[in-house]
């Protein structure tokens, strides 16, 4: 499987603060290593057939599809992206 960040995924990354980011980018290993990792609590959004969230933190949660052999990233942020995922 690849990474294939939206525009708005890259967008709000670039906007979180550093030890975010880097959190981010040790979940989006443990995704590409192993997507039922534990730690990444991933789940099926309730109300959408193709949309999944994942933990970063306590406080911050990955919005991504998967198409083929792509996840692709769609959102990064607190709880109050996965209004708008």
């Amino acid at each position: 499987m690849k990474l294939l960040p939206t525009e708005i995924f890259i967008r709000r990354y670039r906007n979180l603060p550093k030890s975010i980011q880097e959190q981010v980018d040790h979940k989006l290993d443990f995704l590409l290593a192993n997507p039922r990792h534990p730690s990444l609590h991933t789940k099926k959004m309730q109300g959408t057939d193709k949309i999944w969230e994942l933990r970063v933190s306590q406080g911050y949660r990955i919005t991504f599809q998967m198409e083929g052999d792509l996840y692709i990233l769609r959102n990064v942020g607190t709880h109050d992206i996965l209004k708008r995922p």
